[in-house]
């Protein structure tokens, strides 16, 4: 897939991913779970804010590489788990085209599936999801930006 598929951006900030993630926590507060699998890596943050709130304290992760940057490529499993998920929460930042969900739900059938962002094509994959986002958005998460100077519109104007 190509980065022409995207026509919409949706920039993400620290703090509403934590929001967000808490009010993806208030939905699962009556659970019990053995332990959190977090999907690396975008799966990572969401995780460790979810184990915070919910006071889970085994993490594991399923390690599995499908994007570079915005292309989509193939799929490779780095690495899994041994068990099938039974009492167990799965969460990912996002589900997008569901590539990576179909394999994880290969991989965890029994875990309960959370993703705090999803997308129509692979929101039927996923448990519970906190925001839809159009298929053809770019969420830009924070870990993958920085903070840079920018120039004032009249300085820009003027060159």
């Amino acid at each position: 897939m190509s980065t022409h598929r995207y026509h919409q951006h949706f920039t993400v900030s620290w703090d509403q991913l934590h929001r967000d993630v808490r009010e993806l926590c208030h939905r699962l507060i009556e659970r019990d779970f053995k332990g959190i699998v977090a999907i690396t890596r975008g799966g990572l943050i969401p995780a460790a804010l979810i184990a915070r709130e919910l006071n889970v304290r085994l993490i594991d992760t399923v390690c599995i590489k499908s994007y570079d940057h915005m292309g989509q490529g193939g799929l490779e499993v780095m690495k899994g788990v041994d068990h099938d998920g039974d009492g167990w929460l799965l969460v990912d930042d996002l589900v997008d085209t569901g590539k990576t969900a179909r394999k994880v739900r290969e991989m965890l059938p029994r875990a309960h599936f959370v993703t705090v962002y999803a997308k129509p094509e692979g929101r039927p994959l996923v448990d519970q999801y906190l925001t839809e986002v159009a298929q053809d958005c770019w969420i830009q998460f924070p870990w993958d930006m920085g903070i840079a100077y920018v120039e004032p519109l009249v300085d820009q104007v003027k060159r």
